[in-house]
């Protein structure tokens, strides 16, 4: 029978989960000493852990947010003064004024299809009619019977 080692085996893991843990802890006060960006991936990549690893590491998780958070101070975007921001009322009347601006448009569209389509009629029954003998299908020639006439 086979002795049971798997106290050896207990021990080991134990051992390497204390080392990866101690590494995430060293890693942090020293990526924001040397001031560092604070993400999951460069904390997991300086201490040779995995992501999914700190993420589930809920005390380690929250310090990260916690020096991300303090590290990505932006500056407040400007805020332009009162009188020159747009009223509600600016703003409506810039939306009638576009929306007639585009109906107008689709109208005079409307219009040089309708024109242009009458044109295209008015040149091709032209052309049929004006020249007695010739056929309908502009470019094509006619062609030769072939055999006795």
């Amino acid at each position: 029978m086979r002795a049971d080692n798997s106290r050896h085996l207990i021990a080991s893991a134990q051992q390497r989960a204390e080392q990866t843990r101690r590494r995430a802890v060293a890693a942090l006060p020293r990526m924001d000493t040397l001031g560092k960006p604070i993400t999951f991936e460069s904390v997991a990549r300086e201490a040779g852990v995995s992501r999914s690893w700190l993420y589930a590491q809920a005390d380690l998780r929250i310090e990260v947010e916690r020096l991300r958070a303090r590290h990505q101070t932006l500056p407040p975007k400007p805020v332009p003064p009162d009188r020159q921001r747009a009223s509600e009322a600016s703003l409506l009347r810039r939306l009638q004024a576009a929306s007639e601006r585009i109906r107008h448009l689709e109208h005079d569209n409307r219009e040089l299809r309708d024109a242009l389509a009458q044109a295209l009629g008015d040149q091709r029954t032209s052309g049929i009619l004006s020249k007695p003998g010739r056929r309908d299908t502009p470019g094509k020639k006619v062609s030769k019977p072939i055999g006795p006439c």
